[in-house]
Formats: structure tokens, sequence, C-alpha cells
């Protein structure tokens, strides 16, 4: 088996022995590792050296973080929980000879932030092979030496350390040298004298050996070549030198001169310098003078890399002759690294209402230097939310300061600066970008506490009322927008048979035709709801106001035209100039100026006979009555509303100026007929009613009498009555504020039309009424126009009429 084979062997058996010394040392973990180890190899199970289920290394984002290196050597698999090499660990290269190699691991868990040390001690493996600098060493030596001379010989290097570093020296078995080797030096003893003449050359093979397993060696030829005479070697004035250099000093710089003497003269008393040993990282950092000695700085000076040097120097006179000595050169730290801020772990985006103190990053800051110049001081701007905690070491974690709120600020640009504490100190500084994600916690905010709409009657179904604009600050479908109509009624109908609301815009929209007359105003509840989870919401009031427009004619109350029925007043013939013979009573179911009458006479039997009131709709004389007048006057009324277009009505108003009834030809001649079975009847039933309401109305009259002190006004006097059957539902009460400005005094009449007994009686203030005695009269056939048919049976309403007079009479007496 050839050395690579027990090379392999020797990695295995290594690695089986040195996995068994795995032990965690208390709350740190220390484990002892060798080196080499292959790629995917457990190191250790950290969930349970740390007493850690799996859910809680994953659920805490549990890493290895390595110090002062971006190598990666292990991480933790979370699905097992073992820590498992990542790259081959080659300790000479990470510790050189440096007999304890300890490797640093941060193992860091999140929320809440917790640092685990883990120490990987890196073993020695017997990987390196001992090694000469050259493969032959050229020595001559005087024939004249003593016996007992001593020759030093440069040694061997071994990469590795300890046990397996060189051991011995064997030196080929032969007639004149023998080997001597102690802890500074490897030297040749002249054990038998040489003579040139015999012998002019020798050669001898010397093989270092190391104390692994399997064991290593290396080898190196030794020509000797006998020479006449030089009988001393160079000799160094110090076996080891020591010297200190800044890091970074400038190439050129001298850092330490050496000295050897030779005792013979001419060429073999001429001493040269060369390096012995210098590893590979080494060559180019150091030069030597060969005349001088003096060692100067050729390449690059870094504490971080290296804080220490250790070389072989070799002084060799003309004739071959060395001697070896030792330069130690140990570097001193300067501030020449600014501290470097690692980001380990950010939560981004924040949600805007965690609570303050909750931790949302972490952050690692290193620096190179060692000592003062390494300890490092980290701080965070002023004025923002957040705060640097220190945690563990150089981990700090970044917690919240206060409540945050995304509808004031969104992102933060938080900066990090690093200061250590060298002189001068260095600083640096990261940025870091979070941003707050939204979070429902924001109703939608109408612009307006109420809103007013208004619209005209008779609207279009689908025309726009008003727009209302809620405001949510939130973000994305948290402030999206959507409106409707609450539940509600108007007028006994849902509230959504009258108005729509565009759930986007808000716009509100008619749903049917509106009529003032029937609906003046109402209210409707608005929501504004956001698409957030669960959703926010507000409500706002709409009033709706309907406008009137002129949709309605004049209503003429009194006279009321019914079919072929009509009005007939009497106007005495003693009535003077400006006397109030009748009234056009009208209403206009509009509002406003709409409902604003105005009448006038169109056409008349006499043209300058009456006069109506422009607003009262009162007829009067404008002369006093002459015998000349016609008796019978027909005047044709008509109503305008004051609208826009204005709107109008006509009514006919039959006037007869006669004191008496009689005098009218119409009603001499009525003819009584006693073929009529039925009039017997009818006679003998308005006799029992009529003389039934003369007896009633006798004991009301005594009654009053008795009960009044002072003298009572006349029971009918300054009273109209106005059969109920003239007034539509809407106008039953009449008052200052409609279209019947005031009431007027009548006389009871009853009229051609009615089929009721009902009156409504209303007041008058008017002085300019006509006399009791000059009241308007009725015709017989108007009084049988209450109880029948006028012309079946006009003699009963002639006697009605009579004992209506009769009545009338005695209440005039008893006045």
């Amino acid at each position: 088996m050839g050395d690579k084979g027990f090379s392999e062997l020797h990695l295995i058996f290594a690695f089986v022995s040195f996995i068994v010394t795995l032990q965690p040392v208390n709350g740190d973990l220390s484990f002892s590792i060798p080196e080499e180890m292959k790629r995917g190899s457990v190191i250790g199970n950290m969930a349970k050296d740390l007493g850690l289920d799996l859910r809680t290394l994953s659920s805490r984002n549990a890493r290895a973080d390595f110090e002062g290196t971006q190598k990666r050597y292990c991480d933790i698999n979370l699905s097992t929980g073992d820590l498992i090499t990542l790259e081959r660990m080659d300790r000479e290269s990470l510790c050189g000879k440096k007999p304890s190699c300890v490797v640093k691991v941060d193992l860091v868990l999140e929320n809440p932030l917790a640092l685990h040390r883990l120490s990987l001690h890196i073993q020695d493996v017997n990987d390196n092979s001992p090694k000469f600098k050259k493969n032959l060493i050229e020595m001559e030596i005087s024939e004249s030496a003593e016996k007992g001379t001593r020759f030093s010989i440069e040694e061997a290097h071994d990469a590795d350390i300890g046990q397996n570093a060189i051991q011995r020296y064997n030196l080929q078995k032969n007639d004149h040298f023998i080997l001597s080797v102690d802890s500074k030096r490897v030297e040749l003893v002249l054990e038998n004298k040489l003579d040139r003449e015999n012998k002019e050359e020798i050669n001898l093979l010397l093989t270092a050996l190391d104390g692994g397993s399997p064991q290593r060696s290396g080898t190196v030829v030794i020509h000797v070549t006998v020479l006449d005479a030089n009988d001393n070697a160079p000799v160094f004035s110090q076996a080891v030198y020591k010297a200190s250099l800044p890091e970074n000093s400038p190439p050129d710089t001298v850092v330490i001169t050496v000295s050897a003497t030779d005792a013979d003269e001419g060429v073999n008393g001429d001493v040269t310098y060369d390096f012995g040993h210098v590893s590979d990282d080494d060559v180019n950092v150091f030069s030597i003078d060969p005349k001088t000695g003096e060692i100067r700085v050729t390449g690059v000076i870094d504490f971080e890399e290296s804080s220490s040097f250790e070389m072989r120097v070799e002084a060799k006179d003309g004739l071959g002759l060395t001697s070896y000595s030792k330069i130690l050169i140990d570097l001193t730290d300067k501030n020449d690294n600014a501290p470097v801020i690692y980001l380990k772990s950010l939560t981004n985006p924040i949600p805007e209402n965690v609570s303050p103190g909750t931790e949302v990053g972490i952050i690692n800051v290193q620096d190179r230097d060692s000592e003062s110049n390494g300890q490092v001081r980290c701080s965070i701007q002023q004025g923002a939310p957040f705060k640097l905690v220190p945690s563990i070491k150089n981990y700090y974690s970044l917690v919240t300061t206060g409540q945050l709120d995304r509808e004031l600020v969104s992102d933060y640009n938080i900066t990090i600066t690093a200061t250590d504490e060298g002189s001068p100190p260095l600083s640096s500084s990261k940025s870091v970008q979070l941003s707050v994600a939204d979070i429902n916690d924001n109703p939608p905010v109408f612009e307006d506490q109420s809103y007013s709409a208004y619209v005209s009657e008779n609207n279009k179904p689908g025309s726009t009322l008003c727009s209302v604009t809620a405001r949510d600050p939130d973000w994305r479908q948290n402030g999206t927008v959507i409106y409707s109509v609450l539940p509600g009624e108007v007028n006994g109908a849902p509230v959504s048979s009258y108005v729509s609301v565009n759930g986007d815009t808000g716009v509100i929209h008619a749903v049917r035709s509106f009529d003032y007359e029937q609906l003046r105003s109402f209210k409707v509840q608005v929501m504004a709801r956001d698409n957030g989870s669960p959703p926010l919401s507000s409500n706002v009031t709409v009033s709706v106001f309907v406008s009137d427009v002129n949709d309605n004619s004049p209503q003429i109350l009194y006279p009321a035209p019914e079919g072929n029925s009509f009005m007939t007043e009497l106007v005495p013939k003693a009535a003077h100039g400006g006397s109030l013979v009748s009234k056009v009573i009208a209403v206009d179911a509009d509002s406003g100026q709409n409902a604003w009458l105005s009448y006038e006479i169109v056409k008349s039997t006499d043209p300058g006979l009456f006069t109506i009131g422009v607003h009262s709709g009162e007829i009067r004389t404008q002369r006093d009555i002459s015998e000349s007048d016609s008796m019978k006057q027909n005047l044709i009324v008509a109503v305008k509303d004051n609208g826009q277009p204005s709107l109008s009505a006509t009514c006919s108003m039959y006037l007869l100026i006669s004191d008496n009834l009689a005098e009218v030809p119409e009603l001499k001649d009525i003819s009584y007929d006693e073929k009529n079975s039925n009039l017997t009847s009818y006679l003998i039933i308005a006799l029992v009613s009529v003389s039934t309401f003369f007896l009633t109305f006798i004991i009301i009259i005594l009654g009053v009498r008795f009960c009044r002190r002072r003298k009572p006004r006349l029971l009918f006097d300054g009273a109209v009555a106005i059969p109920s059957a003239y007034l539509p539902p809407n106008y039953t009460d009449v008052d200052g504020t409609g279209t019947l400005r005031s009431a007027y005094n009548y006389d009871a009449y009853l009229t051609t039309g009615s089929r009721t007994s009902d009156f409504k009686f209303v007041t008058s203030y008017n002085d300019n009424t006509l006399p009791a005695d000059q009241t308007l009269r009725k015709s017989p056939s108007d009084f049988a126009e209450v109880f029948g048919h006028p012309d079946e049976s006009p003699e009963v309403g002639h006697f009605l009429y009579l004992k209506f007079n009769v009545i009338y009479l005695y209440l005039l007496t008893i006045e």
C-alpha cells in the first residue's frame, strides 16, 4: 500500500476517533473535529445539544455565522438539527503553526435573538510530509577539518504540528559523518577525518521523519566536496534574532540586519546570506541582502492575515561552509480596518400594528483589528422610531420604539453607524430600507358631515341627485371604498325604491320620479365600507329635498262645476256698490309662487256691474243695482297661478238680482202633479223632518239665550257653509297660510250639486257684507235638489224653501 493509501486510512481513523470525542461544554458548545473532513459530515446535533425541538430551530431561523471570515465552513440542517460541514477545513491554512486551532462559530436564533457560541477545535491530521527546501545540499569541507567538527544542515519543514511534525532525522550510514540533532539545529559531525586523495566527493542521504500514523518522511541528498583548506564556518552573532514591525509598513522598510563572521581569510572568509525555508505565503513578503544581511519588507504586511513571522537565515562562506540562525518578527496592529456591519436578519415589510419593542432585525458588527482598535460602538440615526439594543457580543437587535403608522410614514431609510475605539477612530455606516405594511386600521371618512341633494319634482328615473365622497388613507384593498344605501323606509316603501348609489363612485341616483305634492323631503343613510379584513365602515346622512314644479292647475272649490248642476246666488235689488255678493274659492296643490292665485272675470252679462278681487276672489258690485239691470247675471271667472308657465281654471257664477224667489219667472209656474202617487208621502216626510228641525233649533236658541248674559249673535251670522264635498281631502283644513287667505261671512246656502248635508264653517272679518235681510237666497229647485230630484218634485223644493225662510225669519225675530 502506497503513501496515498496510508494517508486516506489515517484520515478515516482520525475522523472516527475524534468524532467520538465531541463534547458540549457548559452553555457554549465545544467540539473537537479533525481537519479535512468531507463536505456533509456531521459535527453534532444542535437540537439535542441545546435542548430544542426541530420546529423551534426552523421557526427561529437558526443559522451558523463565522467570525472574521466570509467562508461558511458549516451550517445547520433544519430538518434534522445536525451541524454539518460545508467546506474543507485545513488546519494549516487556518492556524499555521499555532498549537491550538479554534474556529469560532455563532449559532444565531431569531425571535427572540439568542446566541450560542460554538468552538470548533480543529485537530491536526498527518496530511503533510516533511520537506527540505532543496533536494540537494552542496557542502565543501576541507580535508584538514578536525574530528568532531560540526556542519549545520538546514532543517526540514513539516506543516503539521505536535506528534505529526518532524520527530527525528536519519542519516545514511557512512564512514565519515554522524548526525547531531537538538531542538535548535541539525548538524553533521565529522567522525573520521577526510582524505581528499582517497575520496573527493561524498553523497549522504538525510531523511526527516514525522510521528504521525502512518508515518511520513522527506529526504535530501547532501553532496560533500572535500577541499584542501577551509577550517572555519560562518558564525552568527545571535542564534535567534527578534524584531517588531508595524503592520502596513511600506516596501523597502528595514526589519532587521543579521550578521555572521568567518575566521578564515580571503575567499574562505567571504560570507553571503540567504533565507532558509520560507512558506509560500511569506516568500514574497521579505527579502535579504546577500552581502549585508539586511532584511527588508517587499510585500504587504497585514496583521490581520499573520501576526508574526518565523524564518531561517543561512550564512555561507566562499567555500560552502554554512551556519543558520532563526528570525522571529512580531507585527504590531494598527487601526487600519473600519468596522463592517452585517445585516443578519430583517423583517420587511413591518406590519404597522406591531407593538413597541418588537424586534425587526439583527445586526452584527465586526472589526478585524485587535484590542481597542477592534472595539466597536454602534448607533442609529435620531428621529426614526427604532433603536439598537446590544445583545450578545457584537450582535444588536433592531427594535421599534413607538407605534408605526403607514398613513403617516410608509418607508424608513435607517442609517446605522459603527465606530471603533482606535486612534484615530474609523467608522462605517449601512443604510437599511424598511417598509411599513398596511393594516386596515382606518375607516372611510366622508368629506362632509352631511350632504344635501336638491331635485325638481317629475325628475326622470336614473337622474343624478348628488355625489358623496369618502376617503380611506389605508392602502390597496384596505383603502378601496364601496358605497351602499342602508335599509330604511320612505313613506312606508323601501328607501331602495327611491334612490340608489353607485358603489364605486358614490354618485346617488333617483330610482323613481318624485312628486312634490306627495313627498317634499326625505333622508337616506349612505354607508362607505372598505375592502379590508375585517372591513371598516362609516355612515353619512343625505337629505333629499324635492322642489316644486308648476304641474297642478288651480282647483276651484266654490262654485263647483259638477255635471249639469250650477250655482245660483241671489243679489238684493237694493245692493249698493262695493257689496260682497259671492266669492270664488280656489286652491292650488303646488307651493310657493306656483300656488299664488289671481282671479279675473273673463266674461259677464253686464261687464260694468260686478268686479272680482284679484287675489281674494271676492265678487262685489261696482255700482248700485238699478232697475234696468238684467235679473240674470252670468259671470265666467278664470283662476290663474303664478307658475312658469302659468296654469288656469275657469268656473261660471250665476247671479239673480231679486228680493224674492217668487219674483223669478221660472219659479212662479211650478205646477202640482196630483197624479203623482208618491207626492203625499214625500210631503209628509218633509213636513215631519222640517218640523223636527224647527223645534230642535228653538230649544237650542232658548238654551243659548238663557246661558249667555250678553246679547248673543245670530247663530248663522258671520258664517259661510261650504259643503265638504267641495273640499278635497288635503284641503279640509284651511288657514291663513294656504291659498284661502281669509274666511268670509255668508248666509247658509245649498247648491244644486249637493248630495250631503255636511257643512264647513269659516269665520270672516269682512265688515262689508250684505245685511241679513238682504242675504242670498236659493231657488225652490235648489232646495229640492238636496232632498230629491228637482225635475220630479219641484213642489217639495218649494215647500222646503218656504219652511226654511220661516225658520230664518224667526231667528231674526229672537235676535
